[in-house]
């Protein structure tokens, strides 16, 4: 109790609070990003090798493989990672980017995605406040970091995350009061709509798109990423963020392919931008809306 009101006195407090809350959350985000899709990668082998071979079920249970189980070691000599060499960002500064046995050189994409999901987290916590806003407005802006570095990675977005999101998107807005003068949390009938109206948008494009080409431009995961921001910040705030999406993944995808010199066939992950546009709006979306919208005399 003494802690909670600690954070509800001081914006402050609160705010340092979160940001270090969001350091050790970006240190399990780096497992999840790196396990996830491996761990569907070897369930989908299994059950092919069930549905090729019978007997396969009767091979013995590989080593166990999850976000918990083995323990994290490196990459190169297998030493095991402990608690001290694991602290965010500031393990990967005393060790100077490297193992502490056998001086390998740790990529500093962990210490980036740990310090990026702090910032955020900080963020989210000086626009909400303390209250029960800030919850879900943080765990959607975890999820969005996860789902933005699988997707660059592997292409993927896993319906084991985008499907609970849009859940906990509906969830948010069936337990908690509507608040009109933020963009979240929305009422649970814009969140309903907000979700339907994500996927099917999206559903829409893909096969327009596959009749007029003969090529798929999309995935499936895309629809259930932006049915969750939809669920989460209603069906308003989906034009705006699709639109902020395709305009800044076509610039990007324009700038890739030239530095590159690739066709134009390369495939361009398009969670990334969907997860930007739709963090931004849920912090400025409302504020962007009724500024566009004041210049006809209007209001959302």
């Amino acid at each position: 109790m003494v802690l909670l009101d600690a954070l509800s006195a001081s914006p402050t407090f609160f705010i340092i609070a979160v940001v270090v809350l969001g350091l050790l959350v970006g240190s399990f985000l780096n497992v999840v990003i790196y396990r996830l899709p491996v761990m569907l990668e070897r369930e989908w082998q299994q059950q092919c090798a069930q549905l090729g071979n019978e007997s396969a079920a009767a091979a013995p249970a590989p080593p166990r493989f999850n976000l918990i189980v083995p323990r994290s070691t490196c990459p190169k000599c297998k030493a095991p990672i402990s608690a001290l060499e694991n602290i965010p960002v500031i393990s990967y500064l005393m060790l100077r980017g490297r193992c502490a046995r056998c001086a390998a050189p740790i990529s500093p994409r962990y210490p980036l995605i740990e310090a990026l999901t702090g910032v955020l987290s900080g963020l989210v916590a000086w626009k909400f406040g303390y209250g029960a806003a800030a919850v879900p407005a943080l765990v959607l802006t975890w999820f969005l970091i996860a789902l933005t570095f699988i997707d660059v990675d592997t292409q993927l977005l896993p319906d084991s995350m985008t499907l609970p999101l849009v859940w906990l998107g509906v969830a948010t807005s069936a337990l908690l009061p509507t608040d009109y003068r933020a963009s979240l949390p929305v009422s649970l009938h814009d969140s309903v709509i907000g979700a339907m109206a994500g996927y099917l948008s999206l559903w829409g494009i893909y096969h327009l798109f596959k009749l007029l080409t003969g090529k798929e431009g999309m995935g499936y995961g895309d629809f259930k990423l932006l049915a969750a921001i939809g669920a989460f910040l209603g069906w308003r705030m989906l034009l705006p963020t699709a639109l902020c999406a395709a305009a800044v993944g076509a610039v990007v995808g324009i700038v890739i392919l030239t530095l590159q010199r690739k066709g134009r066939g390369v495939p361009i992950a398009f969670g990334p931008f969907l997860s930007a546009a739709g963090w931004i709006m849920m912090m400025w979306g409302r504020e962007l809306l009724d500024g566009y919208l004041g210049l006809f005399g209007l209001h959302a």
